[in-house]
Parts: structure tokens; C-alpha cells; sequence
């Protein structure tokens, strides 16, 4: 996989890079990400794009979120019930999601490498550990679920 890309200059270079060209709203989702650096669903993505440029249509956020995402800019992730997030590219980490609460922990993808090992040979099955997410409940909220 290729270094990072998490300053504007870094993702708009690999955007030259790949032949494509930079417009505004590549621009502003860009600077969304950077800005933000966390998880965000597409449709906090759009509002927070649209804030600074209202012409920015939902369906081209999408499209060029698509575009970072084969371009190794973002990655996204499924958590539980909830919308996908997407993120810069960066550390590889797995995610916790409490079922009662909807809190998400990130922690190192390093808790996934005997799961990853036992499934290649076990299965011939390669765990994309950008994608893990587990379900099931926080510390918080287990008293809460034994009451």
C-alpha cells in the first residue's frame, strides 16, 4: 500500500498523479477530510462540503469519494447499523461498536493478526483489516445489559 496521504498538498498530488484533475470539489472534499480528520459518514462529508461550496452536488461527493478510495486517499469502514465512514488513509485499525450506545473505538489493527493468520489458512480467506468492525457492547453500557 502507499504512504498516507493526509495533507491537502499530499492527496491533491496523488490526485496529478493519477492523471485526474483537481476541481473545486475535489479541492473542498479534500480539505473536508484533512480539516476533520475522523470518521465521517458521505452525508457528513456533504454538509460539511456544501458549507463551503453549495454547488457541490451530493451524487459528485460520492463520485469522488469513489475516486479516493481506488486512489488509496480514504478508506471506509461499515459500523454495525450505522452509514459507512470514510477516513484518510492511514495506520491500519479495526473497529469496536457498541450496540447500545453506538460509541466506536478505534484500536490497532495489531488485536486482528491471529484472527487474520487462522482465516488465510484456515480458509484461504484475506481479512481486509481496514474493514473490521466488531459489534457488541462498551464497558458502559454492560451494566446496563445485565440488569
Amino acid at each position: 500500500m502507499p504512504a498516507p496521504q493526509n495533507t491537502l498538498d499530499e492527496i491533491l498530488s496523488a490526485v496529478h498523479g493519477a492523471a485526474k484533475r483537481v476541481t473545486v470539489a475535489k479541492r473542498t472534499v479534500a480539505e473536508v477530510l484533512v480539516a476533520t480528520n475522523r470518521h465521517l459518514t458521505a452525508d457528513e462529508i456533504t454538509s460539511l462540503v456544501q458549507e463551503r461550496e453549495p454547488d457541490v452536488s451530493p451524487s459528485t461527493i460520492y463520485r469522488i469519494l469513489e475516486e479516493f478510495e481506488n486512489l488509496q486517499i480514504v478508506v471506509h469502514a461499515h459500523l454495525g447499523q450505522a452509514a459507512a465512514v470514510y477516513h484518510l488513509t492511514g495506520a491500519v485499525h479495526g473497529h469496536l461498536t457498541c450496540e447500545h450506545c453506538g460509541a466506536t473505538m478505534e484500536i490497532p489493527a495489531a488485536h486482528f493478526d491471529a484472527l487474520s493468520k487462522d482465516l488465510q489458512k484456515s480458509y484461504g480467506f484475506l481479512l481486509d483489516r481496514h474493514h473490521v468492525a466488531i459489534s457488541g457492547t462498551c464497558a458502559h453500557c454492560q451494566p446496563a445489559t445485565r440488569a
